[in-house]
């Protein structure tokens, strides 16, 4: 029995044959192909609701995580924590409440998180690299393409990678999300085959658990998930910023770009080994049929939109249906200050975003264009550098 198999417990030990996992119902087949993980895990699960770091809970995610690692999946961890370790090296009772001061435990508490891992993964001599991210390395394409190119070769050199939110110079940032966005970022960036939240719950459920005995956990949630009702919280922890809405929100995105996500208790030891095998645990929330292309996703998920093109019904059918470029004729206002190669959302009439893309002209050009004929661009502006406001194969629809 390898190392690996060792560190988790008898009934959670991996498989070792397709027969094993054969009994184990029901499967999730799709999760059974997945090979490449992003994994998150919060604050909430990293302290046990203390105001610490519970050493014992992040040295058990640890042993999981080599686990898989050894099993020959590639794993990134996304893991928030650096605020509450800083916490306790400052003699902080309560999470910060002002700006400055979340920076403050964030530096103090960044490397006594990564001191943590480095001697939770040591005995198993499991190399770590840290990156430490913040919104602009994904709205520039060009620190995107940095961001992933250091990543995947972190992978194939067998390190693990340990990726947090740059929350010392992070502003608007720090106060979303308890790195629920950031992981689905990451997980879209890597074109990952399945995006793991971990929380202190077992998933999501049709009520609070923790007040009404009747809730229910919701086992899945479909590609198209009209009409299920559930309850989300969106108060979080008092040690966390990101409550059960930020984790719907970033499954929903994960899923919208191809990607499987599984939202699950990170306090049940094993769970990581019982997810991987396809056992029904957590709500996992289904991916859309195709997935996205690295530019596609990065159009989708990436990037800060500057502006808002609104187009008619017979610019967004052909949009939609035919995969056709977006003209002047059939823009029908426009919003925002945003320069040519800046995002923007296309939105229908009713002001629903169905798409975003690229625009070839800045918002003043689009406005004086808007609703002519492509013949007609080189009268009205002087010259004609694009026929298209929005070009396809710079342009994204959102499901």
């Amino acid at each position: 029995m390898s190392r690996a198999e060792r560190s988790l417990p008898d009934d959670q030990a991996a498989p070792s044959t397709k027969s094993e996992v054969s009994r184990v119902e029901p499967l999730r087949t799709g999760v059974l192909e997945a090979k490449r993980l992003v994994v998150k895990v919060g604050s909430a699960v990293l302290s046990r609701g203390d105001i610490a770091l519970h050493q014992a809970t992040l040295e058990r995610i640890c042993r999981e995580l080599v686990w898989l690692r050894k099993e020959g999946y590639q794993v990134v961890l996304v893991s928030s924590g650096a605020i509450l370790a800083g916490m306790g090296r400052l003699g902080l009772t309560e999470r910060p409440g002002s700006i400055p001061l979340k920076q403050a435990a964030a530096a103090v508490g960044q490397s006594l998180l990564m001191r943590h891992y480095e001697e939770a993964f040591a005995p198993y001599g499991q190399k770590l690299g840290q990156l430490l991210l913040t919104q602009e390395d994904f709205r520039s394409r060009h620190r995107y393409l940095n961001a992933r190119n250091t990543l995947f070769t972190l992978l194939h050199l067998g390190v693990l990678p340990v990726i947090n939110e740059n929350d010392t110079v992070a502003v608007e940032e720090i106060k979303f999300g308890d790195n629920d966005h950031l992981s689905v970022l990451v997980a879209t960036l890597l074109g990952a085959d399945l995006l793991v939240i971990l929380t202190d719950l077992d998933g999501l459920y049709t009520a609070d658990p923790r007040r009404d005995p009747n809730a229910r956990l919701v086992h899945e949630v479909p590609k198209r998930s009209t009409g299920l009702h559930f309850w989300a919280d969106d108060s979080g922890t008092g040690l966390g910023t990101g409550g059960m809405v930020t984790k719907v929100e970033a499954a929903r995105r994960a899923a919208a770009s191809g990607i499987p996500t599984i939202i699950a208790n990170g306090l049940v030891e094993g769970i990581l080994g019982r997810i991987v095998r396809g056992e029904a645990v957590g709500t996992i929330f289904q991916a859309s049929a195709s997935r996205m292309r690295s530019r596609k996703r990065w159009l989708a998920f990436a990037t800060e939109r500057r502006g808002r093109i609104t187009v008619d019904a017979g610019a967004k059918e052909a949009l939609i249906r035919h995969g056709k470029s977006l003209l002047p004729s059939g823009v029908v206002s426009v919003d925002g200050g945003f320069e040519g190669g800046e995002v923007v959302s296309l939105c229908d009439t009713l002001g629903v975003e169905f798409a975003r893309g690229v625009a070839n002209y800045d918002a003043e050009q689009v406005e004086r264009i808007k609703g002519i004929r492509s013949n007609q661009i080189e009268d009205t502006l002087g010259a004609k550098l694009f026929d298209e406001v929005v070009h396809r194969n710079n342009l994204v629809i959102l499901e």
